[in-house]
């Protein structure tokens, strides 16, 4: 039986005013809510409540990875270098990650994601195929040495990722387990009543031959994504366009200058041509015929190479 807390004794103090270093909204409402408190610039300390909040969270995600069969370990967050070295990314992280020596003058790294020790725990572990398929997975802190933290929890130098690897004899099997995972992703997500947009998206790193983000909508995003009609959606970075077919435009006729006084915008611009300069094919002007063309000037404070506020175009 669980006890139930009580306000008398709880450990909490919330705020009148926001603090003066939070940047975005979530982040002022759970400091003065008594959820967070600030230890460092992108490290922070999870009070009781934010805790509750926290464990609630990660019960959801273990009964999902459970319902795929993926069962949960726990890796250090203090790593050597060596693991990392054999797949060259001690260095491709370059000042993203926390580099440290112990007494000895060996390397270690705080992890910034485990991709390398998941693989050697099961290479350890396992000796034949007949031990496949497996998924393994993790909640555990991981730590980013990221140049301007911000915005609250979303963007911190130290941060809960959960991480899940399955290994599979096969492509059918590979697609199968990725399949299984992109399911409990959208279960936990529809359980937590988030809004989600599955993103097809760059490997990065990791590699690979098809990578999605889900992403939630938000005005403080930093990823941008495009969506068609149909639903379908692109990270910016992943997105290619096809070039279209060439043109021809060996008839057009040479350019020519017409007056247009007063005709301000592109509907003013095709009627005007229409009325006064008619094309010589019969068809009337449409605003797909017209480009328009501003000229923004910028107006600039007094600085040390003028004397007064400057005009540039």
């Amino acid at each position: 039986m669980t006890k139930a807390l009580r306000m008398s004794t709880m450990f909490l103090r919330t705020l009148r005013e926001d603090p003066a270093d939070a940047d975005v909204v979530s982040d002022k409402l759970l400091q003065r809510a008594c959820y967070l408190r600030k230890a460092a610039p992108g490290i922070w300390t999870w009070l009781p409540l934010g805790l509750n909040v926290l464990n609630k969270i990660e019960n959801i995600i273990r009964e999902e990875m459970a319902s795929i069969d993926a069962q949960e370990v726990h890796f250090s967050g203090l790593l050597p270098r060596e693991p990392y070295e054999a797949t060259h990314r001690w260095e491709e992280y370059g000042d993203n990650i926390f580099r440290l020596k112990d007494r000895h003058e060996a390397d270690y790294l705080l992890a910034p994601t485990h991709e390398e020790m998941f693989t050697l725990l099961v290479k350890d572990l396992y000796s034949s195929y007949k031990d496949l398929p497996a998924t393994l997975y993790q909640i555990q802190t991981k730590y980013r040495d990221e140049f301007r933290p911000r915005a609250g929890l979303i963007r911190g130098r130290e941060f809960i990722m959960k991480d899940a690897y399955s290994f599979t004899l096969d492509k059918e099997g590979l697609v199968k387990a990725y399949m299984d995972e992109r399911g409990a992703y959208e279960r936990i997500f529809n359980r937590l009543d988030l809004k989600y947009v599955p993103v097809h998206a760059m490997a990065g790193p990791m590699g690979g031959f098809e990578s999605e983000e889900f992403l939630a909508p938000m005005e403080i995003g930093e990823d941008t994504f495009a969506q068609s009609p149909s639903g379908k959606a692109w990270n910016v970075e992943a997105l290619t366009t096809p070039e279209p077919e060439a043109i021809d435009f060996s008839n057009t006729p040479a350019a020519e200058k017409r007056p247009t006084p007063n005709a301000e915008t592109i509907d003013q611009m095709v009627e005007f041509a229409n009325a006064n300069h008619p094309r010589s094919d019969g068809r009337a002007w449409e605003a797909s015929d017209i480009l328009k063309n501003v000229v923004i000037a910028v107006m600039h404070p007094q600085d040390d190479e003028h004397d007064e506020p400057w005009r540039e175009l």
